[in-house]
């Protein structure tokens, strides 16, 4: 088995050393193991690279889908107000480029209508003496508005505290409240809504409660770009096609204006990203093929040639030239951003912008047109099926390091399986050889004891035993 066992150790009854042993056959046998174990090691180290890289190109598609979506960052819209206090202005991608000048006169505001003080404060009754039930008329909406009646009983909501949280709860589109001070408490109805929808008005009323003549309910004023212009609420859409504007306050007669044009925050914002996640996925692959000067090798996917494949793809990609001169945006470098010697991409922020602020259409037609032959036309085309969840690139190539994976446990786990099985066969004959190693001085002490015995009685006639005699 080209196992040594020493003689002297033998002799002594000290047996053998079982376990030394069996490791030591073992070992002859368990490098396929080891093998194993490393090629293993190296596949997962490939995974976690496949993993990293292919997420980061998820993120790269995501940036892109910016650049390629007709509604996206690129098109998008800001609207500008010159004094804010005034108004605020919000616009959609359909917005058109153009200036407005807008003067608010007034805000819509919400109908209020509210009591007299109250001595006996908020838990006197509001009924006449006497009277057991009474009756409030409240008109909501203006001259054409529909009356509620609000009924009030006595012992149920006829306090000012109790009348408000009834009237809460019939959902009429008005808030109640009770304002005390040191005069005593008022009843408070504010509708929930401006403008005419908002006015209210009390029709009726049979209670001790007297109201003083309602106030608000009243449209918004303003002209917007000298045409006059009313308004129920102080949010207005549709005046301007594409641009909401929140009305803050009156410009005393002072012209506000707003601006209208391609929202430059968003499109470089959006182009800065793609930049930032195109440059990830790129410095990932370097790290790849780059060599380590200690370990003389490259990274776990150096030789993998489905990074070599994608690495070309994207190369191609951003390297792209729009057919045609798409008014001197034919490619990256027209935009400001160039390439580097690692092929990383650099953003020129002042180039970027002049080129967004003077020419926005030529701009957005570099990224996107109708034809679909925009840059981010087609490099979004490429990154759709760079990332597909079953035949992109990476994952072909993770299918595929998985099952090596897989294979490679089950034979190890064989393997395993059989050592120990051979292990368990060895221990146990081993341990029958030394019981009986151990037992050898003993039994050699009995042998010669006998020997010894048998010697000394046959010492008056030497001649019986010659055999004996000569053995010793």
């Amino acid at each position: 088995m080209g196992v040594s066992l020493n003689p002297a150790t033998l002799l002594s009854g000290q047996g053998i050393d079982v376990s030394s042993l069996v490791n030591q056959l073992l070992a002859k046998n368990s490098g396929q193991l080891t093998e194993w174990q490393t090629e293993q090691y190296t596949l997962q180290s490939q995974a976690t690279a496949l993993n990293s890289i292919n997420n980061d190109l998820t993120s790269l598609a995501t940036a892109m889908t910016a650049l390629s979506d007709p509604l996206g960052a690129i098109t998008a819209q800001a609207a500008t107000s010159s004094n804010s206090g005034v108004l605020t202005a919000t616009a959609q991608t359909t917005a058109l480029p153009g200036n407005h000048s807008i003067v608010v006169t007034s805000l819509a505001s919400a109908g209020t209508v509210y009591t007299n003080e109250l001595a006996g404060g908020a838990s006197a009754s509001i009924l006449p003496t006497g009277a057991t039930t009474g009756e409030i008329d409240l008109q909501i909406g203006g001259a054409t508005g529909a009356t509620h009646a609000i009924t009030i009983t006595k012992g149920s909501n006829d306090t000012l505290t109790t009348l408000a949280k009834y009237i809460n709860g019939q959902n009429l589109g008005v808030n109640a409240s009770v304002v005390t001070d040191a005069n005593g408490s008022r009843l408070a109805l504010v509708s929930q809504n401006t403008g005419e929808p908002g006015a209210l008005a009390i029709t009726s009323n049979n209670t001790s409660l007297s109201f003083a003549g309602p106030t608000g309910g009243a449209s918004a004023v303003l002209t917007i770009d000298g045409i006059p212009y009313e308004s129920a609420t102080n949010t207005i859409t549709g005046a301007i096609p594409g641009v909401t504007l929140n009305l803050a306050g009156s410009s005393s007669g002072n012209p506000v204006q707003v601006m209208v044009g391609p929202d430059a925050t968003q499109a470089t914002g959006a182009v800065n990203n793609f930049v930032a996640a195109y440059n990830q996925v790129i410095n990932d692959i370097n790290q790849q093929f780059t060599v380590n000067t200690a370990t003389n090798s490259e990274g776990p996917l150096g030789s993998d040639s489905s990074l070599r494949q994608l690495q070309a793809s994207l190369m191609a990609d951003v390297t792209y030239t729009i057919p045609g001169n798409r008014s001197g945006n034919a490619n990256l470098s027209a935009l400001g951003i160039s390439m580097n010697d690692d092929g990383t991409l650099a953003v020129n922020s002042t180039q970027l912008s002049s080129a967004l602020s003077s020419n926005p259409s030529g701009f957005v037609s570099f990224f996107q047109n109708a034809t679909q032959t925009g840059f981010a036309d087609t490099f979004h085309k490429d990154l759709t099926n760079l990332t597909n969840p079953t035949q992109g690139v990476l994952t072909l190539d993770l299918t595929q390091n998985q099952a090596q994976q897989q294979n490679l446990t089950t034979s190890i786990n064989s393997f395993e399986a059989r050592l120990t099985a051979e292990q368990t066969q060895l221990t146990t004959e081993f341990n029958q050889v030394n019981a009986s190693l151990q037992a050898y001085p003993l039994l050699l002490q009995e042998v010669t004891a006998t020997l010894g015995t048998m010697s000394s009685g046959g010492s008056n006639n030497t001649s019986s035993s010659p055999i004996l005699t000569s053995g010793l």
